[in-house]
């Protein structure tokens, strides 16, 4: 099966602190991954590598079969990226922002014009294309740096944390969002968040503790490998940490 993401042996170290220790996971078109890990996990190091923004001597990350350090623009030409904090331009218009990012990647005019249109309607966001980003919610923010992030139809999406701070409708907006582009666009995702209610059954698992990966696979198969009755208690378990 081919793969949009493939993690091999990555390992990462800030001088004698070990940050990431032999990492191994995939994941395949159309998957859902939750990546969950308590602060000082290893999350931010991971994202930063896959990324590009980090570069490590230890290790292969591939975005569509493309080596992220020996192919870095083919590679990151797959990826879509919301990172936790925003990233926009608070004082130009959502169109602004969006044909700013689209010509980074190449867009012509038209082909930026025709799939702006396509992704802010999907977000429900076409009516207020003129608005000043700084006018928005929080929800309505990161509905556009989703549709940003989704702009060259990547076949990878990275999410990290992209519902702290906003309220419970818009987190579930969203949430439900992103699976549907899962289930229907065969887009594959890996969510970094510690909110237990939007991880589907249906999703898969990641467990990050101090670097290494404790736990992976299907949400039934994490939970059963440490007999636990659902995914706080599996989360407590594999990182001693308190209950979600």
């Amino acid at each position: 099966m081919s793969h949009s993401l493939e993690v091999k042996t990555l390992s990462y170290a800030y001088g004698s602190k070990i940050a990431l220790k032999d990492a191994n996971f995939s994941i395949a078109p159309g998957e859902c991954t939750i990546l969950l890990g308590p602060n000082g996990a290893g999350k931010s190091t991971l994202f930063s590598l896959i990324t590009h923004l980090y570069s490590s001597r230890d290790g292969q990350i591939l975005i569509n079969g493309f080596d992220v350090k020996k192919q870095s623009c083919d590679a990151l030409a797959h990826l879509g990226v919301v990172f936790q904090q925003t990233t926009l331009d608070m004082d130009l218009s959502v169109l602004q922002n969006l044909h700013y990012h689209a010509s980074l990647h190449g867009m012509t005019r038209r082909q930026a014009t025709l799939r702006i249109e396509e992704e802010l309607e999907r977000q429900g966001m076409l009516e207020r294309q003129n608005e000043k980003v700084r006018q928005l919610n929080g929800g309505h923010r990161r509905r556009v740096e989703i549709a940003r992030a989704l702009l060259h139809k990547p076949s990878l999406l990275l999410l990290d944390e992209p519902t702290v701070g906003l309220d419970v409708p818009s987190r579930q907006g969203i949430v439900e969002h992103v699976h549907d582009l899962c289930q229907n666009d065969n887009l594959s995702v890996l969510w970094a968040t510690h909110l237990i209610d939007e991880i589907y059954p249906s999703d898969n698992l990641i467990v990050l503790h101090q670097g290494e990966v404790k736990a992976q696979g299907s949400v039934e198969k994490v939970c059963g490998g440490v007999t636990a009755d659902d995914i706080s208690q599996t989360f407590q378990r594999l990182t001693q940490a308190k209950a979600l």
